[in-house]
């Protein structure tokens, strides 16, 4: 990939976008070869960088953040929600959610605990490690998902999972199966899941 960096001028804001696949090295070798051209566009006003494109581990995060600070100081947003809650899952995402009969479930799941139903659930609470929610379209869980989540379990690769926080060791959409190495830390913690290209995406 030759240009996994690029970087754009608006009126109020400079974007950096990074593309989705691109790795974290070579992310690095990128910017620091665009930073001194970038340095050049700061004289006494700090235009503040946002961040774009590939999701983030914290540590990658770090780097970045790290590297732009030791040029220039200057104000970085990385693109991602950081609050928690149903509210705040704004972000437009690359497929419309599908219409279906929803339920909603107040409280907590705790461990060995069991929900399933047809059509989409909502938990307002949390489902912790070894709690399992099963169901044929998609799963809203507006607190923390530790457990198993899984959507679509009829064979819908259109179903969704969505998440405030996700700290999960796998998920699963219709029969496919994603599992979380607990080292790679999804940065902005809240999540939304869906299928593309027959593979599970976090974003």
């Amino acid at each position: 990939m030759s240009n996994c960096v690029s970087i754009n001028l608006k009126r109020n804001e400079i974007i950096i976008k990074i593309a989705e696949d691109a790795e974290q090295k070579k992310i690095i070798t990128e910017l620091t070869k665009k930073l001194p051209d970038l340095k050049k566009l700061y004289k006494d006003e700090k235009i503040p960088i946002k961040i774009v494109g590939k999701v983030l581990k914290n540590k990658e995060i770090d780097e970045i953040q790290d590297l732009i600070k030791e040029k220039i100081n200057v104000e970085i947003d990385f693109d991602m929600p950081k609050s928690l809650g149903l509210s705040s899952i704004t972000r437009t995402f690359k497929q419309e959610v599908a219409i279906s009969e929803t339920k909603f479930h107040r409280g907590s799941l705790r461990s060995g605990q069991r929900i399933e139903t047809e059509g989409s659930i909502v938990i307002i609470g949390d489902v912790n490690s070894g709690a399992e929610v099963i169901a044929s379209d998609n799963i809203v869980v507006v607190g923390n998902l530790r457990g198993l989540a899984h959507a679509g379990a009829k064979g819908n690769k259109n179903a969704i999972i969505a998440a405030g926080r996700l700290d999960s060791v796998q998920l699963r959409i219709s029969n496919i199966v994603k599992e979380i190495d607990r080292d790679e830390e999804i940065a902005h913690k809240q999540a939304y899941i869906f299928v593309q290209d027959d593979k599970i995406v976090i974003e």
